[in-house]
């Protein structure tokens, strides 16, 4: 499947291409220009690496055309926004993005999130939120500042009760039978996920796993408004804003909530997970 970082990709490397073509040169009298490898002017063009900011500007100059550095600059940074490494993000640690998180947040008037396999972070205990975000570090290899990450998402938390915001999240099963945390922990998360049932800028669904589903989650993300859509994997969160990805992510948002259960309903599916955890 192509991502929208690989078709911004492509069409820089389109632009790259047709740059060389304007000023009559092929690939090799390029490279020669340059001092580069000519796989490296074909791979450029071809979308199947991306360049770095000197190497789009040494192209402007190199093609005759010094005046184009600052739009393919552009192109650039606006791949580097739309998808970023998370080794990269949390290279100072974590709190940084939770505070982008909070930023976001404030921003916004509706949030929409769906969650297939973890607890939206918006409504975990600041103990699970502990043990999320220590692993995480310890996974990714980064500076554990899991202290002032935890005290950032509890501070977002605040905005739930905000009576000019509204809040939807998705939980699909799964995430709240996923023992990625100490039972104690585990208990008292499905506890604060019971608690918020109710709250009157909040609406809950969760989708059980013997639904019927039009489509099945195949990861998490969150809409902010119609302006943002956060999408994160393993090794990478991309950031889209283009209108053609906040369409799909809204059919993708759409589809899932028709087969979720709300109020006393949710309440007692993870009233019935709970129970299965026994006395903690």
């Amino acid at each position: 499947m192509t991502t929208d970082f690989q078709n911004g990709r492509d069409a820089l490397g389109a632009r790259l291409r047709e740059l060389r073509v304007e000023a009559g040169l092929d690939g090799k009298a390029l490279a020669e220009r340059l001092g580069w490898q000519r796989s490296k002017v074909s791979r450029l063009q071809n979308g199947k690496r991306t360049p770095s900011v000197t190497d789009v500007e040494a192209r402007a100059v190199a093609v005759g055309r010094p005046d184009t550095a600052a739009e393919l600059k552009g192109r650039l940074s606006g791949l580097e926004s739309r998808y970023r490494s998370w080794r990269r993000q949390l290279a100072a640690g974590h709190r940084a993005r939770q505070e982008q998180g909070v930023a976001e947040t404030a921003a916004t008037t509706v949030t929409r999130a769906v969650e297939a396999v973890r607890i939206p972070g918006l409504l975990q205990t600041p103990e699970y939120a502990r043990h999320t975000l220590a692993t995480a570090a310890e996974f990714r290899r980064v500076e554990h500042d899991v202290d002032d990450a935890v005290r950032a998402r509890v501070r977002r938390q605040e905005a739930l009760y905000d009576p000019d915001k509204t809040f939807r999240f998705l939980i699909w099963e799964p995430a709240l039978h996923a023992r990625t945390v100490p039972p104690g922990v585990h208990a008292a998360q499905l506890d604060r996920l019971m608690g918020v049932i109710g709250l009157d800028t909040v609406d809950l669904g969760v989708v059980p796993l013997g639904a019927e589903l039009r489509r099945a989650p195949s990861h998490g993300f969150w809409i902010y408004d119609r302006r943002l859509v956060v999408v994160g994997t393993i090794g990478t969160e991309m950031w889209l804003t283009d209108g053609d990805s906040l369409t799909t992510y809204e059919r993708a948002w759409d589809w899932l909530a028709e087969a979720a259960v709300h109020g006393e309903r949710a309440r007692r599916l993870i009233g019935r997970v709970r129970a299965s955890l026994g006395a903690v």
